[in-house]
């Protein structure tokens, strides 16, 4: 699930991340456009609810293609995102539209 929260400007977006952990995944980090697709940079918290979820604030009025990963190489997307794109390895990536 994506949530979104503009600033008063409107020139920015928060954007909060949720993924439910099923698999019960070890670590998870969300990657994509905004962070250069670093499986690193950007972790996932594990919440008491059992959801995976991070907060990015990204520039309104851009799509912006991102996929998780989970224990650090398995990558999936959201299955709630505004859109998908194929990509270079003949694959799909979520996007969110801001």
């Amino acid at each position: 699930m994506l949530k979104k929260s503009y600033t008063a400007t409107g020139k920015k977006c928060r954007v909060t991340f949720h993924y439910p952990n099923h698999e019960q995944v070890a670590s998870a980090a969300l990657a994509g456009e905004f962070n250069g697709w670093s499986v690193t940079e950007t972790p996932m918290h594990l919440l008491k609810t059992g959801v995976l979820s991070i907060s990015v604030t990204l520039d309104a009025g851009r799509e912006y293609a991102f996929r998780y990963v989970l224990n650090g190489q398995h990558w999936v997307n959201d299955p709630e995102a505004d859109k998908y794109v194929r990509n270079e390895f003949g694959e799909e990536n979520s996007v969110v539209v801001v």
